[in-house]
């Protein structure tokens, strides 16, 4: 039976045929991705039905990697109450977690790391790829915009790397291992993830200077960093032993529940679905990083299937002869209203609207990149221009000049309407304005099923 040495196996696919003020989504893509180096498995040649997958179980792997040391904490044991108290919460985190713990695990292990850090979103986001905090934070990570840039998680108007599951696990290893080599203990390395390493070592400071330890335990920090660890080790009680506390884990075979398979064309999500015969929630689970209805090649992406679906959506990619996209990309030229972007470009308004997310009363800034249907006047596949520095750049129009008063004489001004009065101190244009409140052109988003908190990268 063949062992699977890496996490996904990347199979050659080739496919044919509310915003107050300013925002911006303005962060560059990556010229090579983690994936492209991915082991490749050509279906022309082989099957991946064909090939042997070890049964192993995925949590027996998990807990022979425990590595950190549990501490006898009130904190702790308040954790694993709580959870062990909301057994149907912990059972749809698990739940959600299947489709990504093998890789995360298998990246945990390739850098000889803690596999307690594997069960890190859990705490995070409860494993739901599309959580987003009140601070921005993104996945099941929660990478800080900021943070993400940092580790070069692109952000822009076609995906958000921080919500795709092997580009930001490599950014959190990455720089939970950087923290690690900083602090010299796993539990202030969690903290700085959470706190900010900045936060962390003024904390220490403060505590040298007292003469008292600088330990995770010793030093005083927000609550929520305080319950950090806690909450993990809690999860690492559960996993270790479930029965104890009521909790039934899901069956995790140990190989890789998906593959990768490359987009050489243009193609829309909607329809990627359809040929993996999938539903288009599940394979947004899998595909969580893409902002729009449309996958671009230019951008060097590829689709994750789980096993069973790869060679049906190969098969059903052959037998198809329609157009594999409806959706292109254009730079708007001027700052203009949506009104005026969606007549010069001959596009419904709503649709423009919809699928680009901009708020009535906002006004698209030039040189910002729409997406919009395909024509007879633009039926090619998006550039890798626009597919590598896309942004999309709103903000509110001036407010309308105000019209000047008239200077007249006692008496000269205009009677109110008949049978009304203005009265004192409350004209009718006072009146007026105290009844037209400024309405708000935020939106809000949230992908959570379940009440998560989560908390940001500093």
């Amino acid at each position: 039976m063949i062992r699977w040495p890496y996490a996904a196996i990347l199979m050659v696919g080739v496919l044919t045929g509310c915003a107050t003020g300013d925002w911006s989504s303005d962060t560059p893509t990556k010229g090579n991705t983690k994936l492209s180096k991915a082991t490749r498995v050509n279906l022309n040649k082989q099957n991946v039905s064909s090939l042997g997958a070890p049964s192993d179980n995925l949590w027996l792997r998990i807990r022979d990697g425990f590595q950190m040391e549990p501490v006898d904490s009130p904190l702790i044991v308040n954790q694993t109450v709580w959870l062990s108290a909301r057994p149907d919460y912990v059972q749809r985190s698990m739940k959600r977690s299947s489709p990504y713990l093998f890789y995360i695990v298998q990246e945990v292990n390739a850098r000889n790391m803690p596999t307690e850090l594997a069960l890190l979103p859990f705490v995070e986001s409860a494993f739901n790829p599309q959580a987003k905090s009140g601070a921005k934070a993104m996945g099941i990570w929660q990478f800080m915009p900021k943070t993400g840039k940092d580790f070069q998680l692109t952000q822009n108007v076609f995906r958000d790397e921080r919500r795709d599951v092997l580009q930001s696990t490599d950014a959190a290893l990455d720089y939970l291992n950087r923290l690690h080599t900083q602090f010299g203990s796993w539990e202030l390395a969690l903290a700085a993830y959470n706190w900010g390493s900045g936060n962390v070592l003024r904390a220490q400071k403060k505590n040298l200077a007292a003469g008292l330890p600088t330990d995770y335990w010793s030093l005083a920090m927000p609550l929520e960093t305080r319950a950090y660890v806690p909450k993990l080790m809690a999860y690492r009680a559960l996993v270790l032993d479930p029965d104890a506390f009521g909790v039934t884990l899901p069956e995790l075979e140990n190989h890789p529940y998906f593959v990768a398979v490359d987009v050489n064309n243009d193609i829309d999500v909607t329809l990627a679905a359809k040929l993996a015969e999938m539903s288009l929630d599940e394979f947004k689970t899998l595909n969580a990083s893409f902002n729009k209805p449309v996958i671009l090649s230019a951008a060097n992406q590829q689709i994750l299937l789980p096993f069973g679906h790869a060679e049906v959506y190969q098969e059903n990619l052959k037998k198809y002869n329609k157009p594999l996209s409806t959706w292109t990309a254009v730079k708007v030229a001027q700052t203009q209203s949506a009104e005026a972007t969606a007549q010069s470009l001959g596009v419904d308004l709503a649709t423009l609207r919809e699928i680009n997310g901009i708020p009535k009363g906002m006004r698209i800034k030039a040189g910002s990149t729409v997406i919009i249907p395909k024509t007879n006047r633009r039926p090619g596949d998006i550039s890798v221009a626009l597919a590598e520095t896309a942004s999309l750049s709103l903000e509110k129009p001036p407010p309308p000049p105000k019209k000047s008063k008239k200077k007249g004489g006692r008496g000269s001004g205009k009677n109110p309407p008949e049978g009304k009065t203005a009265s004192k101190g409350n004209s009718s244009s006072n009146n007026a304005a105290s009844q037209h409140k400024s309405a708000s052109t935020g939106l809000a988003k949230s992908a959570k099923k379940d009440p998560i908190k989560t908390s940001g990268k500093q």
